[in-house]
């Protein structure tokens, strides 16, 4: 693989892996105002976070630097913009559910994380198919993570 292959993977990888520091700093299941919000009965078991998250940001990784690859002049800027732009909504939503203990405010951030997705898989087709697709499981867990926020901020209207 060629020092450029190495770089951009590695660049790819160390966002990500900054995205989901920067995200997971905030959250904290152990607090008062977490443990006592009402949540369905269909919300996995906090393990199984961990568990999905892993593979999903290694997807994340893979698919922006052989997307990032296949690209060259402006387009390569919009769509590492792109990726950009969805790595930050990915980390913001942590701050305003858990940092700002805010359902409201994690909802708004996990739909505009939903619009991101949709964004950068489709920017990601035009020059790579296959990274676009694995883009799409990640893109089904972030719609499932809407679903549940929605869910919990329907359960807990009256303390918004």
């Amino acid at each position: 693989m060629s020092t450029r292959r190495w770089v951009t993977y590695a660049v790819a990888a160390g966002a990500v892996t900054a995205t989901a520091v920067a995200g997971s700093t905030a959250v904290n299941t152990g607090t008062r105002w977490y443990r006592t919000l009402a949540k369905p009965s269909w919300q996995p078991p906090g393990w199984a976070f961990g568990a999905v998250w892993t593979p999903l940001y290694a997807s994340i990784a893979w698919a922006g630097g052989h997307a990032v690859l296949r690209t060259r002049g402006p387009e390569r800027r919009e769509l590492i913009t792109a990726f950009g732009v969805n790595l930050a909504a990915n980390a913001g939503w942590n701050w305003l559910f858990f940092g700002r203990r805010s359902v409201l405010g994690g909802l708004a951030g996990t739909l505009a994380l939903d619009a991101s997705n949709l964004d950068l898989i489709r920017r990601t087709a035009r020059h790579d198919p296959v990274a676009a697709r694995a883009l799409v499981p990640y893109a089904a867990w972030c719609l499932f993570a809407t679903g549940l926020n929605a869910a919990i901020a329907q359960r807990n209207r009256g303390q918004w």
